[in-house]
């Protein structure tokens, strides 16, 4: 048993049943923050966790290996629509900072004001100084800095270098690092801790206070009466019953996906709980270099370009073991063998869209079913996506992009045939493969209890003593990576219980 976790599903055999003022389920970056901000108070708080506590030296190496250890559903989970992407989703003490970028954008004043306008008792309730100020509480504790040339690795300075030259703005990544040796691991958890994680970090602070953790345990449904909720109860991971009683809260930070399906599981489906999922769906392009690239390290995701932001794009490098970057190379036979022995000469770039789609999610008999469904114009921003991927690859110096669009040009060596795209890429969105991140919107908070779920304050609107802060309550997505702001408002929702 680690210090960290106070109980390991795996060995809890018969029935459990624990008490506090407030349970969590959940201890990603949300439920990390409610349990720290929480216990640093000295409230009595019990983190439930579905995943397991993993210590660095014993993450695997590969990127299968790793989704089979530390991602919901070995890594294939499925958003079904008229163009089916995966997401990904962590399963781990920690949730999913233990295998993202470590990414950390400040949440966007345009679209904080976007939300105030929409509902004034929304901005009045999260004003947007108080969402700063926890935020740069969680910076410090974070080390919050952009990522060192040194640790940066070739893919990630080529980017900075096709970016001067086509004169659009860029930047190193802002990550939550202490250390970092750029082995390119992020994805597969941080072999040196040096991520600094939820598990390094809020958790171990929450614990320092008081809290205490359970890993290994499925919540399944959430406990109320007329006087609201009071406890939550589920599974453990050897199969006995666990009941956790709170006194004062409980409190979803579960994800955008698992959050909606415990409420109507619980059987509490007021307002549109599953409803009004939001994604910043996400395409991504090879370019092949003359000169060696090592996509496979060097800092993850190390450089942005933040230029085409007001075309609903952000770019972003992307760091892959060798098994996921032959994924990404065209051709068949000799051809692709060709291709796999230059794997040292290859750098793969993302574009993150500022989706309008939306979705819902439903409980289903073996899981979650999350549809989702892109509008034309968020397909337009992936073909226009594929082509600013394109001429960022070739103005850094590839002497060739694979586009991967059915009907275009496979090979494109020149910067005129990427601009094309605009004309000739199908708006069929099945051509474009795509993965689904960052997730918000399927218990979406306002005042409007016939329209959200939850309130200004983070607590259910019919159910007392219920609160939700992970991103479900969302009212939009952000066009940035969320993980500090999910942090921030999930500081503010425990402010909200102390008070």
């Amino acid at each position: 048993m680690s210090a960290l976790v106070h109980l390991d599903g795996r060995e809890v055999r018969a029935t459990l049943r624990m008490s506090a003022e407030v349970v969590v389920v959940g201890s990603g970056p949300a439920g990390a923050a409610v349990a720290r901000r929480l216990a640093r108070d000295g409230v009595r708080v019990v983190v439930l966790e579905e995943g397991h506590h993993v210590e660095p030296q014993d993450f695997e190496s590969t990127g299968l290996r790793a989704m089979a250890s530390l991602y919901r559903d070995m890594g294939t989970s499925i958003a079904f629509g008229n163009s089916p992407m995966p997401y990904l989703q962590g399963r781990a003490v920690g949730g999913t900072s233990v295998v993202n970028g470590a990414i950390c954008w400040n949440f966007p004043k345009p679209v904080h004001d976007a939300w105030a306008q929409a509902d004034r008792a929304l901005g009045e309730a999260l004003p947007f100084e108080a969402i700063t100020r926890a935020e740069t509480e969680l910076e410090a504790r974070l080390g919050v800095h952009p990522t060192e040339e040194h640790v940066a690795g070739q893919k990630n300075l080529l980017m900075a270098r096709g970016a001067d030259a086509l004169g659009v703005e860029h930047r190193p990544i802002r990550r939550n690092t202490a250390g970092c040796l750029g082995s390119g691991r992020c994805l597969q958890g941080c072999p040196h801790g040096a991520k600094l994680s939820m598990d390094l970090t809020l958790l171990p602070d929450a614990v320092r206070d008081g809290a205490q953790l359970v890993s290994g345990v499925t919540v399944t449904h959430v406990l109320s009466d007329a006087r609201g909720a009071y406890g939550v109860r589920g599974r453990s991971a050897a199969g006995a019953q666990v009941e956790v009683r709170a006194t004062r809260a409980v409190v979803l930070a579960a994800s955008a996906i698992q959050t909606p399906v415990l409420l109507r599981q619980s059987g509490i489906s007021q307002g549109p709980v599953g409803d009004g999922l939001m994604a910043h769906p996400g395409v991504s392009v090879t370019g092949r270099f003359d000169t060696v690239v090592r996509n496979f390290v060097g800092a993850t995701q190390g450089h942005e370009v933040t230029g085409f932001r007001p075309e609903g794009l952000k770019l972003e490098a992307l760091g892959f073991d060798l098994s996921i970057l032959t994924s990404r190379l065209p051709g068949v036979g000799l051809e692709l063998a060709r291709r796999v022995a230059e794997l040292d000469q290859y750098a793969v770039y993302g574009a993150a869209i500022r989706a309008e789609g939306t979705g819902k999610v439903r409980p289903g008999p073996l899981g979650p079913l999350v549809r989702y469904d892109l509008t034309e114009e968020d397909v337009r921003k992936a073909r226009r996506g594929v082509r600013r991927l394109g001429e960022v690859l070739l103005a850094a110096g590839a002497t060739e992009v694979y586009p991967g669009i059915p009907g275009f040009d496979s090979v494109v060596r020149d910067p005129r045939r990427m601009a094309a795209i605009d004309d000739e890429g199908s708006l069929d969105p099945k051509a474009y493969t795509m993965s689904m991140t960052h997730l918000f919107g399927t218990a979406r908070m306002g005042s409007d209890r016939a329209h959200c779920v939850v309130g200004p304050d983070f607590q259910h609107h019919h159910v007392d003593r219920l609160y939700v802060a992970d991103s479900s309550v969302f009212p939009s997505n952000l066009g940035v990576n969320p993980q500090l702001p999910i942090m921030a408002l999930a500081h503010l929702c425990a402010e909200r219980i102390l008070a």
